[in-house]
């Protein structure tokens, strides 16, 4: 009897064990639960990827989607400056905005016949712009001095003088004005300031364009114009990286040699775009000029080693990189203007200026989509390059709303006003 008595417990206590243990899966309900400790069962097997933990959620900007419906040619076309013929809009100009889908115009001082004729001209290639998604750059040079494009205006000290001053305040009232001056005529964007140290008396092209001979001044001064002028609703493009100061040939006549290292350009020429980037400048344009040290087969405008090896990677640059005039003799005498349009794009440019002759914008368009059939260039290359020509345009709210003729009554007094303020201090 006891070993039966002894068993029947020993069954009863395993039964009990056995209950336990499973009681330990069904739901209970305790007073103050505590968080599970138990892992989350795996989920089902699935035929998508899960995600890194530290992977970023990918979406799809404005700015991508609107890139995504473009078609080639509307790219290409982005990647545009032309320059355009006579004092008012024509069928060829129509078929650059319509047909080419040109994003960007540059006037230069024999387009520009009087205030309301200029306005009647950009108003004219705003209107034919409606039909695209993206609105147009319209640019001009409105440095002050000599570089002087916009008519009925009082003429604006060069940058020389304004360097002899040496007052950031003068330098930003003188951007202010050049801002104004252009956004009254309908544009929003200004090849200006120029940011070249005049360290060569010789030099037959900038000269009296620029601030000083020493970084330091061209700097201050330079980036006080840029400040105040983007201040305007206008974009200033600063020029012309890597320096065209030094140089004894005008890169409109033919390509100038400098023969200095890197290390020389940054101790000196670099040294005012360095500080402009630091500060915020959207848009550098690329001067033609043969730095043998540093590229000896390209100029500068064309060349991987200055536009993306320099500007882009030691100076961080991510905005919006244009060459100068393509159509200038430093280029035009040795390189087809196609040619020379995908060698800089290759370069790392973003926007190709063609100031002269519809030909020459045909020749290059037919380049650039020719360079993608080919696979030279890839269109995500392309897009790059676009994407950052929407950043900006979007940046600064441009907008294809036609202007009324100005009053330049009250502009124009604001320059004498600045003149005479300065001048006397």
């Amino acid at each position: 009897m006891k070993k039966l008595s002894m068993l029947a417990g020993l069954w009863s206590m395993l039964i009990i064990g056995v209950l336990s243990g499973c009681s330990g899966n069904q739901p209970t309900s305790p007073a103050n639960p505590s968080p599970p400790v138990s892992a989350v069962p795996a989920p089902e097997a699935s035929s998508e990827p899960s995600p890194s933990p530290s992977a970023p959620i990918v979406e799809k900007d404005a700015i991508r989607e609107k890139i995504d419906k473009m078609t080639l040619e509307e790219k290409i076309g982005q990647m545009i400056i032309a320059g355009v013929q006579g004092t008012s809009a024509s069928a060829e100009d129509e078929r650059l905005i319509k047909e080419q889908h040109v994003g960007g115009i540059i006037f230069y001082k024999n387009n520009l016949a009087d205030p309301a004729s200029v306005v009647r001209f950009a108003n004219q290639l705003k209107q034919w712009n409606e039909i695209h998604s993206v609105p147009l750059l319209l640019s001009v040079d409105q440095e002050g001095g000599r570089v002087s494009r916009l008519p009925g205006l009082d003429r604006l000290p060069n940058a020389q003088e304004i360097g002899q001053w040496n007052s950031q305040e003068a330098a930003g009232e003188i951007g202010a004005i050049l801002g104004e001056e252009v956004k009254g005529m309908g544009l929003n964007m200004n090849f200006a300031p120029v940011l070249d140290i005049h360290n060569n008396p010789k030099n037959p092209v900038i000269g009296d364009r620029s601030f000083g001979s020493t970084a330091d001044i061209v700097s201050s001064l330079g980036i006080a114009v840029m400040k105040q002028m983007k201040q305007t609703g206008v974009i200033p493009v600063v020029k012309h990286f890597p320096g065209h100061g030094d140089t004894e040939t005008d890169s409109h006549l033919d390509l100038p040699v400098i023969h200095k290292s890197e290390k020389d350009l940054n101790q000196l020429e670099w040294q005012p775009f360095v500080r402009a980037i630091e500060e915020g400048a959207d848009a550098v344009m690329v001067a033609h000029i043969l730095f043998p040290q540093i590229d000896e087969q390209y100029p500068s405008s064309l060349s991987p080693a200055v536009v993306t090896g320099q500007l882009r990677d030691k100076l961080g640059f991510e905005g919006v990189i244009l060459t100068d005039d393509l159509t200038m003799g430093a280029i035009a005498k040795r390189y087809g203007i196609g040619e020379a349009s995908v060698l800089s794009v290759q370069a790392g440019t973003d926007i190709v200026l063609i100031a002269h002759e519809y030909a020459n914008v045909d020749n290059v368009i037919d380049a650039l989509k020719q360079s993608v059939a080919d696979g030279t260039l890839s269109e995500e290359r392309i897009d790059e390059s676009v994407r950052r020509i929407l950043q900006l345009k979007t940046k600064f709210n441009l907008e294809d709303k036609p202007v009324d003729p100005p009053d330049l009554t009250l502009l124009n007094e604001r320059i004498s006003k600045a003149i005479d303020t300065y001048r006397k201090k």
